[in-house]
């Protein structure tokens, strides 16, 4: 059972939860007292009862139809974590020595869109690049977790669109708040995918491949085994500086940036997940 939020007909946004095989469904479906935002959702105890109404459904029970379409799946998480330089082949492609330690920056929710929604190029900067990643959701309280305990964490992973105005970073590395800051540079959704989904579609966590794609082809793909942190050290890392809370989202690195221009659409394409796609316009002023 995977996690999303829909925009119905009338442009109301709710939660919703989608099955693989039966379709989508609203959660005021499924539950008396049903959260306003799918981000309450992702607690273990709610998410097993949500599961559990899911499977009483009977049969003749009718999805959401196609008058709904996938926004981004909260809007307000505490934390958005990005991982810099974290696959060993990105890190080469910029002449960037993979460093000793992670390296780690943040973004605020400003800078949230979702699935469909326009990627505005800001006039401060010539060259915006996109960068396909897996995020990880985190779905408990985690604070000083082992590294072999880090994953029980997750509520699940989440296609990612990360933008970066990279001209204005190359001008001093000290600006990497700045260059990752614009509206509508962090993308992600449709849905929040379970991480036992996704290893059952891949085999391994390890063979997971992350492909930063633009109109439908793909420029630069590679698995999570040329992470140089794998995903469960960096939660375990992060959660020994600053508690972690059910919503945030760590994005561990891009097997790759592509330079966006207006009329583009960019696209994240996790194996066995959903893709995540949005077009590339020019910012209004």
């Amino acid at each position: 059972m995977r996690l999303a939020t829909v925009r119905t007909g009338d442009g109301t946004e709710k939660p919703a939860v989608v099955d693989p095989k039966r379709g989508t469904f609203a959660v005021s479906d499924l539950l008396d007292t049903p959260p306003a935002d799918t981000m309450r959702l992702l607690d273990p105890s709610t998410r097993a009862l949500l599961e559990e109404r899911l499977e009483r459904l009977p049969a003749h029970a009718a999805p959401l139809g196609d008058q709904v379409r996938f926004t981004a799946p909260y809007r307000h998480p505490r934390k958005l974590w990005g991982i810099g330089l974290n696959y060993v082949d990105h890190a080469t492609d910029l002449s960037e020595v993979v460093p000793d330690e992670p390296a780690s920056f943040m973004k605020g929710d400003h800078t949230i869109i979702g699935p469909g929604d326009e990627i505005p190029l800001p006039p401060q900067s010539g060259r915006v690049t996109a960068e396909a990643e897996m995020g990880l959701v985190i779905g408990r309280y985690c604070r000083d977790v082992a590294e072999e305990e880090a994953l029980d964490h997750l509520a699940g992973v989440t296609p990612v669109l990360d933008q970066t105005a990279e001209d204005i970073l190359a001008r001093n590395p000290r600006f990497l708040t700045r260059s990752k800051n614009f509206p509508g540079f962090f993308s992600f959704g449709p849905h929040i995918v379970p991480l036992g989904e996704l290893i059952e579609a891949n085999g391994r966590l390890a063979d997971v491949e992350v492909a930063t794609v633009i109109d439908g082809e793909v420029r630069r793909a590679n698995t999570v085994s040329r992470m140089r942190y794998s995903p469960e050290f960096l939660i375990s890392m992060h959660s020994r500086v600053m508690p972690l809370y059910p919503g945030d989202i760590i994005y561990p690195g891009t097997p790759g940036a592509v330079p966006l221009s207006p009329g583009m659409v960019a696209e994240c394409r996790i194996s066995g997940i959903a893709s995540l796609r949005n077009p590339v316009v020019k910012a209004a002023g």
